[in-house]
């Protein structure tokens, strides 16, 4: 193979998705990467079991060669060979981020020779990373304006500590290059919708946080939200839990945008349910497109794209300009332009390559 890609993994933000987006851009190009001091800005530094199945999975996918994949590794050398499409099943064993997880896999996936079906088992819904429903019904949505043809099942939910989540991605593999996109202002809130949702918990815990989040978008926004409600009746809950969570989002003229809250011991589940609607609330009065998690995920698709993209993003947060920085680690021939500042709305501007 050719010469390594070198990534320092404690650049800008410092954690676990320096690993992803460089292992993803990889994956994609087919471009050796050596990463090192891997998440050296975490408490506990090295690859933790969900990066360890990110890189294994991507490994098994582009049939890599891998070097110092073991938990607690701070660096690691990733040698994509192909990509392929087809069944896989990852476990990552713990409480660990199954939404990172397809962060690092869906691109390679979209490249690969065929469409592809992944079971992965871990957490749906744990602190630090997407809960799965903002997967599903927000960044999955945004990316079909690219062209992106995916879905996905969730079969059990898992938090932490216990995880025992079990999902399943289905891809289609692209058939051209993906579309660019120009959406940069969120137009008019066409409407609200959520999913409220406990495990091995009482359904008024759902009931409730859905009724706290729903009557503060109403006194703010006029709105009233369409929030469905996911419990289970003792005894016939497939779940490891307890757990519980919430997740709303808002159809606009051009994009949805979302918000996320989640449960914990000791936290009323009035309180889970106002700090998602806050969150929602503070995100669509920026009337941008894109809320600031979506923006950061966006990366590597307006990168990849054919054309020249612009997306609005509700808060330039340290994330995404980090993404910005390993992008251009791999495509050194793209030019970010960035008008805003960091913790403030701004747009962001690049000609991708077309792959």
């Amino acid at each position: 193979m050719g010469k390594y890609i070198e990534i320092d993994g404690s650049m800008g933000e410092g954690g676990g998705q320096i690993l992803r987006y460089s292992l993803a851009l990889s994956a994609v190009l087919l471009k050796p990467v050596h990463i090192y001091k891997i998440r050296a800005k975490r408490s506990k530094p090295g690859l933790r079991p969900q990066h360890l199945t990110g890189v294994k999975a991507l490994a098994e996918i582009t049939n890599a060669i891998v070097k110092g994949a073991s938990v607690g590794s701070s660096e690691i050398w990733f040698e994509p060979r192909t990509r392929r499409g087809g069944y896989y099943k990852f476990n990552i064993g713990t409480a660990g981020s199954v939404t990172l997880v397809i962060q690092a896999i869906l691109p390679a996936l979209l490249y690969a020779d065929n469409d592809s079906t992944v079971e992965i088992i871990g957490g749906t819904d744990v602190n630090w990373s997407p809960p799965i429903d903002y997967m599903r019904f927000v960044f999955l949505k945004n990316l079909e304006s690219f062209g992106v043809r995916a879905s996905i099942e969730v079969k059990r939910r898992g938090h932490y500590p216990r995880g025992g989540g079990h999902v399943v991605l289905r891809v289609k593999k692209l058939s051209r290059s993906l579309s660019s996109i120009n959406i940069v202002e969120r137009g008019e809130i066409k409407g609200i919708e959520g999913r409220s949702h406990c495990v091995k918990l009482p359904s008024h815990v759902a009931i409730r946080q859905a009724r706290a989040a729903s009557k503060k978008i109403e006194e703010a926004l006029g709105i009233k939200p369409r929030i469905e409600l996911e419990y289970y009746e003792p005894g016939r809950d497939p779940h490891l839990g307890p757990g519980s969570g919430i997740v709303l989002w808002a159809y606009t003229s051009h994009s949805i945008i979302g918000s996320d809250a989640l449960g914990e011991r000791g936290k009323p589940a009035e309180k889970v349910g106002v700090e998602a609607a806050d969150k929602l609330i503070d995100e669509l009065m920026k009337e941008k497109a894109f809320d600031r998690h979506m923006g950061d995920m966006l990366i590597p698709y307006i990168s990849l794209a054919k054309g020249s993209s612009r997306i609005g993003i509700t808060y330039m947060t340290l994330h995404t300009l980090t993404a910005i920085e390993v992008t251009k680690k791999f495509l050194e021939e793209i030019d970010f332009r960035i008008i805003g500042g960091l913790n403030k709305p701004s747009t962001v501007e690049v000609k991708g390559i077309g792959l």
